[in-house]
Formats: C-alpha cells, structure tokens, sequence
C-alpha cells in the first residue's frame, strides 16, 4: 500500500528554520574563528554564503524543510546531521579545487563542523518540541473526519497519530455501508461514528473542520452527493484518492495547463534532487578514485599477470530509461561473455580466474564502475545493473521490471545491502531484489544512499553471496 503523506499548512515553521539554520551556520563559523584566535574577514562571508547554499541544496534532496514529511525524531536528526556533513564534503571538494582552505585556521574549521552540527541538531529538535507543544495545547488543531471507513481511512488515521506535529485531530469515521460489510476489513468498531448523513450535521453544525473523503473512486455519485452537502458547510473537504490500487512508484502530481495529474510511475530526481545526487556522486567518486587509485593499479597488475586477456571487461548493461550503456570491471574471469546469451555468475564458476574470484569476493572487480559514475552514466547507489541479455529474459517474467530503469544503475544498491547481492538462481530471488530496487525509488534521499553505502562496507566485509 502507498504511504499517504499528511500535508501540512504552510506555517512560519519552515521560514523560522531557514533563518535559524542561516544564523547558526554563520555565527558557528565566527565563534570557531574567535576561539582560534583568528579575525572574521570577506572569505569568512563567503565561506558562510556557500556553506548555506550548498546545505540549503543537500536539504532539499533529503526532504528537510518539506512539511508534508512525516519522521520520527531520530530520523529528523539524522537528516539535519547528514545534510551537514555532507555540505562539509562538499565545501572540502571546493576549497582543494580553490585553495580557499589555507585561509583559515585548522581548529577554526574542525570547530565550525562540530559546532554546527551540533547547534543545527539541537535547533531543529527545540523546533519539533516546541512544535509538538504548541499542537497539544490546542493551537492551530484542526478537528478532522474522515468518509469511508476502509483501509485507505485506516492508513490515513494511522499517519495522523504518528504525526502529532500536523495539527490534525482525528475524531473518527463516518460510513454508509453496512457493519459487516467494513467490520470484516478493519476488525474493529473502534472510531466508527455513524453515517454520512451524520457527518453532513456534524460539519453543519461547526463541530467539523476537515473532512477527508478516502471513498473507493468508484463510489462517484456518493462522493458527488458528500461534497454537494458539504458545500453548505463552513468545513474543509480533502479527498483522498484510493491510487493505492496501483503500484505507485514515487508518485508526485503536475499541471499541465491548469490540468492536475498525478504520476504512477516517475523518477524521484528531477530538479533540484536529481543535481544534489549528481554533484554527490561526482565529488565522491572523485575524491575515492584519488584515495584508492593505487589499489586500482596493483588490481590491474594482478589481473594481467594472472591470465591471458584484457584487464577490464566492458558488458552492455541498460542505463538510464533503458538506454544501453558500458559498464567498465576488472576482468575476474576468462571469458567475457557480452552477446544474447550471458550466464550468470555462480558458485565455484570455473570461468572465474584465481584472481578473480579474490576479486569477485571482495567486490573490487566493481572499482573501475567509478569511471562510469565520473561520466555520468551510472551512479554510486542505485539500482544494480543487469546484462543487457538477462533484462530482456526478465522483463517477460516480472511485472514492472524495468521500472527499475526510472533512475540511473548503481555500484551498490539497496537489494545488494538487503542481502540480495550475487546469483539469482531462482525468480523469487530476482523477483525480491526487484522489490527492493522499486522500495528505492520510492522512498529515496541523499541520506537513505549515504546509508546505504556505509552499509556496502558491512556486506563487502562479510563476504556474503559474492562469487
């Protein structure tokens, strides 16, 4: 079922962050500098301007400031510390490329970053607390109905409670159908509190403020008759479309001349997002290709001086939207099998060379893929990309297989941390590893990628399913 997102009104709150998060990100850097000893000056302002931009940036991609995200506090305080980091690896990217670091004090620039973050995680949990105080006492609470006691109903009342910061007080629901009917779906009477004509009197009456209307769309006529009573109302009507019954992937909804639409299956990276994962896949691939190019040199040694043959092995894959592209591998067997037909990889493959399968165990025939990412071609988490002769096989058997093609292939990916990493011998095994590439673009942030690689490191180490 689709996760519903509870919007909530645009409130100060998210401008009052804002500012904050300007403030401290400023104010840190010249106290840091103070306490080194060293004077604010211009490259100060400028460092701040590009230290904001840049988190105001990675902020976006990870959903910060968006209201209608609903996260636990943990979560919340993950995000803001991971945004930070993440604008210090890029401020550290910038001031290798411009010098601009020898300017300041080193303890002034490990102050900043731990400063920072610090008051930036300490800001926004004073936010949420004051926040989640302000609704309790009944400020700016919002008495709220819901039409059509059914799981879409169930799933919206449940996002209401997890999220009290939304100011939503949710009475209870409201349906025509008969008891058995919906008893047989929700097991529970729990909240139910009459007809709809009962809910029409209660709006009538001012005891309503919102109603979310979560009836089957099927039901026109009954949802055209509430909204017709409704009209007669003071109270504020939602519907809630049941687009669960499909397989929404990272829905999100457009105008198109004044004309909404909502997309069923779409990419998460578009706009700013799709230029934060970017400039993210960019720096990080450049700043690791610099740290392990001499592992990089000694792989390609052993490759060549083992077996006859290329040191890379380059294999047709889809990109992309299914475009084909080239994905680049230390070669780690002794054919290299690139036509209609390609067998995967197994246990004891005795195509795999000695080398190679050290290779193949530790992941760092993979190496040479941050070449693909430097192009643009691929990304450093995402989904993983298959041979070009095994999608064709697969997209006959599995349902929305090449949605996975929404986002560009990955080095890691969530299926591969999951532990659905190596040969898919079965169709459920590729069946779930396409589940969990599908659960990625849906639920995808700067943070859930910068997990799942610190996760990548856990499972190479483990050695599972390699070979």
């Amino acid at each position: 079922m689709v996760n519903i997102r509870i919007l909530q009104s645009r409130s100060p709150l998210g401008v009052i962050q804002r500012v904050g998060d300007v403030l401290i990100i400023g104010s840190s850097l010249f106290v840091s500098q103070w306490l080194a000893g060293q004077a604010a000056s211009d490259r100060s302002m400028l460092a701040i301007a590009v230290a904001v931009l840049l988190f105001f940036l990675v902020s976006e991609a990870n959903a910060l400031y968006r209201p209608e995200e609903s996260r636990s506090a943990n979560v919340d305080l993950a995000l803001v510390v991971s945004s930070w980091l993440t604008t210090v690896l890029l401020l550290a990217v910038l001031a290798f490329f411009t010098r601009q670091g020898e300017y300041f004090a080193r303890s002034s620039i490990l102050g900043w970053i731990f400063l920072t973050g610090a008051s930036l995680g300490l800001g926004r949990m004073a936010c949420r607390v004051a926040a989640e105080a302000l609704v309790a006492s009944g400020w700016s609470t919002k008495r709220c109905a819901i039409a059509g006691l059914n799981p879409l109903g169930i799933q919206l009342l449940q996002n209401a409670r997890n999220n009290p910061g939304c100011g939503l007080q949710m009475l209870g629901f409201y349906d025509d159908r008969s008891k058995d009917r919906w008893l047989s779906i929700v097991q529970s009477e729990s909240r139910y509190l009459g007809s709809l004509d009962a809910l029409v009197a209660k709006a009538k009456a001012g005891e309503i403020d919102t109603v979310f209307v979560t009836l089957p769309m099927r039901a026109e006529a009954r949802i055209r008759w509430l909204l017709d009573q409704l009209a007669d109302t003071t109270a504020s009507a939602y519907i809630v479309p049941d687009f669960f019954v499909f397989e929404l992937l990272h829905s999100r909804w457009n105008s198109i001349g004044g004309l909404p639409a909502v997309s069923v299956f779409e990419t998460p990276l578009y706009g700013v997002d799709g230029w934060v994962k970017r400039v993210f896949d960019f720096c990080a691939a450049a700043v690791g290709l610099l740290f392990i190019s001499p592992i990089m040199l000694i792989c390609a040694a052993l490759v060549k001086l083992s077996s006859p043959g290329p040191i890379f092995f380059r294999q047709r894959r889809y990109g992309l939207d299914g475009r084909e592209i080239w994905v680049w591998k230390f070669r780690s067997m002794r054919t290299c099998d690139n036509g209609r037909h390609v067998a995967q990889a197994t246990k004891n493959d005795p195509r795999i060379t000695p080398i190679g399968n050290v290779l193949r165990r530790t992941s760092l025939d993979e190496l040479p893929q941050l070449f693909n990412v430097l192009d643009g071609t691929m990304s450093l988490v995402g989904p993983r990309p298959h041979a070009t002769a095994h999608n064709e096989h697969y997209r006959k058997l599995i349902r929305g297989y090449m949605l996975r093609h929404k986002v560009k292939p990955g080095i890691t990916g969530l299926a591969q941390v999951e532990g659905f990493r190596g040969e898919t011998e079965t169709l459920d095994k590729m069946q779930k590893r396409v589940d969990f590439d599908h659960r990625y673009i849906q639920q995808w942030s700067l943070w859930l990628d910068i997990k799942i690689l610190l996760r990548t490191f856990l499972v190479v180490l483990k050695q599972e399913n390699a070979h």
